[in-house]
């Protein structure tokens, strides 16, 4: 049976911020790859990152038969880490990907918090989900710049030390908010690291009694019906104005469905009088008994599908054209982000010129959506199932509260014994 081979690479699939590309050990097995990433032992010494990311000039500076300086000290680092893959590799009796990884990062007895955080990048990577990867790879960050360590033992992250992180954010000037968008992705290593038996359950340092992931802050996000009629209503004066208002428009109308949804939709999806669709949040976190979204096709959808929609109408092709077959994960990611900065400049803009002052994007489409048929009556149990929510709770933090004179006018059902007797 065939070895699994390693290497080391520049992985030049994605950019980092600083321009430089990751460095990753690359495993193959089967014709299967995944790609690892390389921890740098000798940070401290000369202030590097966590992990190896280079330019391709530096990459090949540390490649070199004779490297000078730092170089020398790197590429010792990056063989002997290869060194310790390929020893791993060896002693497996029958490879697998799992058995390697737990080897490679020695997380069998739930030891580093870091390594479990580098193997959920790397798998979410694999999976094409590049946005939920940044967002665990920010949090592992945030944490280590906390910790102030290369490594971070899950027997360490008790509740104190999650009350200290929590007081060192707020200290430097992060919000609630943002601790809590930091924190989820631990607790999902935790779940992780317990759920393949790598952790004892008794090491788990949240929920009640213990620490309590804080909730964000529940601003209004929904626009009034009246805000939305003058939304509606705006006379564009470009052709841009009037494709990115029509699409915030789609949002709104299609069940608050995201661009990201918006943009991977077919015309496969559109069944007579409904549109049918799996959320792409879903696709790979519930793979079992996934639920379709179902929106009606109204009049007002038909018209800006008509009007902005793809021709001809294939059963195949994407219904907007806001990407194209055969982007990368990557490329696709970009076309997203840039689809969706375009509609929330148009769509801010038009609310400005429209009288509604607070900022107005894809996601205030979404949150009016649920909120105007929450005030029109509709049951939370029915949002919930055309927003694509498997819960409750997550469909309750998406719902504003009423309007002020809705309130008020509640309030006054409580002395209404005083208007009858003024009648009598």
């Amino acid at each position: 049976m065939k070895k699994a081979i390693t290497s080391i690479i520049l992985d030049k699939r994605r950019p980092l911020k600083d321009g430089t590309y990751p460095v990753k050990l690359r495993v193959t097995y089967q014709r299967q790859q995944k790609y690892y990433p390389v921890p740098c032992s000798i940070t401290e010494e000369y202030s590097l990152p966590a992990n190896y990311s280079f330019t391709e000039e530096e990459f090949q500076k540390a490649q070199m038969l004779k490297p000078r300086g730092m170089y020398k000290d790197i590429q010792t680092d990056l063989q002997a880490f290869e060194g310790l893959a390929a020893d791993i590799v060896k002693t497996l009796q029958h490879f697998s990907f799992e058995a390697f990884e737990k080897q490679l990062y020695n997380t069998s007895a739930g030891e580093d918090v870091f390594a479990a955080f580098d193997r959920m990048v790397g798998q979410l990577e694999m999976e094409s989900r590049l946005g939920t990867a940044d967002s665990y790879r920010c949090a592992a960050n945030s944490i280590r710049a906390f910790a102030g360590k290369k490594a971070l033992p899950f027997s360490a992250v008790t509740p104190d030390f999650l009350k200290g992180y929590e007081a060192w954010m707020l200290a430097n000037g992060k919000s609630l908010t943002t601790v809590g968008i930091y924190l989820r992705p631990l607790r999902a290593v935790f779940n992780e690291a317990i759920a393949t038996g790598d952790l004892k359950q008794e090491l788990y340092p949240f929920g009640k009694r213990k620490y309590v992931i804080p909730a964000g802050q529940n601003v209004k996000k929904a626009l009034s019906l009246d805000d939305i009629e003058k939304i509606y209503n705006y006379k564009p004066t470009t052709d841009s104005e009037s494709k990115f208002k029509e699409l915030w428009m789609f949002t709104y109308l299609c069940n608050g469905i995201n661009v990201k949804d918006i943009a991977h939709l077919r015309y496969s999806n559109i069944d007579v009088d409904k549109i049918v669709f799996i959320r792409a949040k879903t696709q790979r976190t519930s793979r079992q008994n996934l639920k379709p979204v179902v929106a009606m096709l109204t009049p007002e959808l038909e018209e800006i599908i008509d009007r902005w929609g793809n021709k001809p109408k294939t059963q195949a092709s994407y219904v907007f054209p806001l990407l194209s077959e055969g982007l990368t994960p990557e490329q696709e990611r970009q076309k997203i982000k840039q689809a969706t900065k375009n509609i929330n400049k148009y769509i801010d803009r038009i609310a400005k010129a429209v009288g509604i002052e607070k900022d107005v994007t894809t996601y205030t489409a979404r949150h009016s959506f649920s909120t105007v048929l929450k005030r029109a009556g509709v049951s939370m149990a029915e949002i919930s199932e055309a927003l694509g929510h498997k819960d409750l709770k997550t469909t309750e933090s998406y719902l504003d509260s009423f309007e002020d004179d809705v309130k008020r006018r509640h309030s006054g059902m409580l002395t209404a014994f005083k208007k009858k007797k003024l009648n009598e």
